[in-house]
């Protein structure tokens, strides 16, 4: 009588099915790749803002898959073709909304192949890493862009690129708002919530403003979840 009693509870605490979790996923990309394309297509809006629209809204998709415990197989097997999938569209119109930039910028090349390899280091124990470094670079890096281009008022130049102190002071605050979130929904309110995010927001800001060629998808992701975890589970 005790296992019937337990069953139903057990039941609803599974992951739904694959079917379920490749169509809700699929269905997300598919309708964030469907807007950037109408928005390249068939409006004025530049290339660069384009592109975040792709930035951001693809990778919201980690939330879902940590939500639905997505198994790490599927999100690297994502990330690897979603890599080949972005290096063809630099050399054939196959997703102008990715490719048609105005600059040479491998960044989302660089961007899928980080989320394949946050995953591989932490999905299988540790999402919640995994989750912090791609919602770091997809939110801070992608309003640090917007904010940087349209009320970038005090600009300077770091490593030969152009920034701007409210691009780059955007980028700060975001990547903390968003390492507390996590922090605080995975172990509550505790000293490491709101204090290790002060190191990963100057972390991750230092590597996006010295990055070149679109790097700083690579290096702004991993560099923020390394650091997250050896600060909240190795130091501390």
């Amino acid at each position: 009588m005790e296992i019937l009693h337990n069953a139903p509870t057990s039941w609803l605490q599974l992951p739904p099915p694959l079917a379920i979790q490749l169509i809700t996923i699929g269905a997300w990309v598919g309708a964030v790749i469907f807007l950037a394309e109408w928005l390249s297509r068939y409006t004025a809006v530049g290339a660069e803002t384009v592109r975040k629209v792709v930035h951001i809204g693809t990778g919201n998709v980690i939330l879902l898959a940590w939500w639905f415990e997505v198994p790490a197989w599927l999100g690297i097997l994502a990330s690897v073709l979603f890599s080949v999938l972005t290096v063809l569209s630099y050399k054939f119109p196959i997703l102008p909304s990715v490719s048609e930039v105005g600059r040479k910028s491998w960044g989302t090349f660089f961007y899928a192949v980080s989320i394949g390899l946050l995953i591989t280091l932490f999905w299988l124990h540790l999402p919640q890493y995994a989750v912090l470094g791609i919602l770091v670079m997809t939110w801070g890096d992608g309003l640090a862009a917007v904010v940087g281009q349209r009320w970038g008022r005090h600009p300077y130049t770091a490593w030969g690129m152009k920034k701007s102190w409210e691009g780059s002071l955007a980028m700060g605050i975001i990547s903390y708002v968003v390492s507390c979130l996590i922090f605080l929904g995975v172990q509550g309110s505790t000293w490491q919530t709101w204090l290790i995010p002060v190191a990963i927001a100057l972390v991750a800001t230092s590597l996006e403003t010295f990055s070149k060629i679109g790097v700083d998808n690579l290096t702004v992701p991993l560099g923020s979840a390394a650091l997250s975890f050896f600060l909240n589970e190795l130091w501390f």
